[in-house]
C-alpha cells in the first residue's frame, strides 16, 4: 500500500468513526479539515521548509500543535483537541 493510499484509508476510517458517533457529513468534513490544517502546519516546521530563505514558522502556539495531539489518546485527546480548536479560533492569524 502506498503512503497516499494509507493516509486516505486512515482518513476514511476516521470518517467512519465520526459517522458512527452520529456526526453528519458536513460535521466530520469540518473536523478532518482542522486535523489536516494542523498536520500541514506541523509539516511546515520540518525540513525542507525550515531551510528556505526567509523561513518563518507557522503561528501555532506550542502545546496546541500536531505534536501535542500525538501525545494523547482517548478522552484526553478529545478534550485537548477541543481546547486546541478553541485556542486557535481565538488567535489572530490562524
Amino acid at each position: 500500500m502506498t503512503t497516499s493510499s494509507s493516509v486516505g484509508q486512515k482518513l476514511w476510517n476516521y470518517c467512519n468513526v465520526l459517522r458512527d458517533a452520529g456526526l453528519s457529513y458536513g460535521d466530520y468534513l469540518e473536523q478532518l479539515s482542522y486535523l489536516i490544517f494542523l498536520k500541514m502546519m506541523h509539516e511546515r516546521t520540518q525540513p525542507p521548509f525550515t531551510l528556505l530563505p526567509g523561513y518563518q514558522p507557522p503561528n501555532i502556539p506550542q502545546g496546541y500543535d500536531w505534536s501535542s495531539l500525538l501525545q494523547r489518546d482517548g478522552d484526553a485527546l478529545d478534550t485537548h483537541y477541543r481546547q486546541t480548536l478553541d485556542t486557535l479560533g481565538r488567535q489572530t492569524g490562524t
